[in-house]
């Protein structure tokens, strides 16, 4: 039986169980006369006779006997990989996803992600990563399951949904002395400035906005991520841009303060993207879902 397919082990698993032609045709949804070809085709791949009469009754042969449990659990084993999971096996789902975001967002995600894995898929392990600093191909390789982004879907394989926009704000720590002057384009680029940029870069928007008013602001410190940034201000009298409502939480806690920015910026799309492959599987479906639902809930709580 090495090269017989999956449906003739099925049938044969049905077979051994019912010990009934009729029976196993019945079940399997089949006319009596295939399931009785399908039982020739067997006897002549096994070289056994599977199934043999004993008075008005059919009994198994020893080598059916002998199959019979590890036959089980292969048909089992075998239509578990070959069927997707439902949402009814939901809490029996044993896998580990791997989600990409920046990592002040991910400070706010991270523990109500967690808390709603563990009451709906107690058995899903959940991974973060940082954003990388240049494009990087960790979606297509299945290193990352799931990101967050601005950037949307850079590649045919690739499929995004946008989940909100948020507009920037300036932070600055509670009792900043020119806390007063942000509120003007000049008083606001006259400040010393965090930029947050993964590649390392100088400028952004928010230059391009005050370039077209004729002004320039003094960048002063580039970091990589929104967290440092966050904490960088806490701790001097530097201004930083960043998204208002989904960072709000992480500005907060560190003692900041905002005003909205004078100079207009595009609000910031976030994106959720993720490759095609996992598209109809569901529940990375669901898991999708969950992201998009608790950064909703974080964009219209502030």
């Amino acid at each position: 039986m090495l090269h017989s397919d999956l449906n003739l082990l099925r049938a044969l698993d049905v077979l051994i169980e019912e010990r009934s032609v009729g029976a196993a045709a019945r079940r399997l949804r089949l006319s009596q006369p295939a399931m009785s070809r399908t039982l020739g085709r067997i006897r002549r791949a096994t070289g056994d006779e599977i199934l043999v009469r004993s008075g008005r009754s059919m009994t198994l042969t020893p080598y059916a006997r002998a199959v019979r449990d590890e036959l089980h659990a292969l048909v089992a084993r075998a239509e578990s990989v070959l069927q997707p999971p439902s949402m009814a096996d939901l809490p029996s789902v044993e896998r580990t996803y791997t989600l990409q975001c920046n990592d002040a967002l991910a400070s706010v995600l991270a523990s109500r992600l967690a808390q709603v894995v563990a009451c709906e898929a107690p058995k899903l392990r959940l991974r973060f990563l940082a954003e990388p600093a240049t494009t990087s191909d960790d979606l297509r390789r299945g290193q990352v399951d799931l990101r967050v982004s601005s950037d949307p879907a850079e590649s045919p394989d690739l499929r995004s949904t946008t989940i909100t926009h948020d507009h920037l704000v300036a932070a600055v720590r509670t009792g900043h002395p020119d806390v007063d002057t942000l509120g003007s384009p000049d008083g606001f680029a006259a400040q010393r400035h965090v930029l947050v940029s993964r590649r390392g870069r100088v400028r952004d928007q928010v230059d391009d906005a005050l370039e077209a008013r004729g002004l320039r602001r003094t960048v002063s410190l580039t970091v990589p991520t929104a967290a440092l940034a966050i904490r960088a201000v806490a701790g001097s009298d530097l201004v930083v841009a960043l998204p208002g409502r989904l960072l709000a939480d992480e500005v907060t806690s560190h003692g900041l303060t905002t005003r909205p920015l004078p100079v207009e910026v595009p609000a910031l799309p976030a994106f959720l993207v993720w490759h095609q492959r996992n598209t109809r599987d569901p529940v990375h479906g669901w898991l999708r879902d969950q992201v998009r639902t608790l950064i909703e809930e974080q964009a219209a709580a502030t």
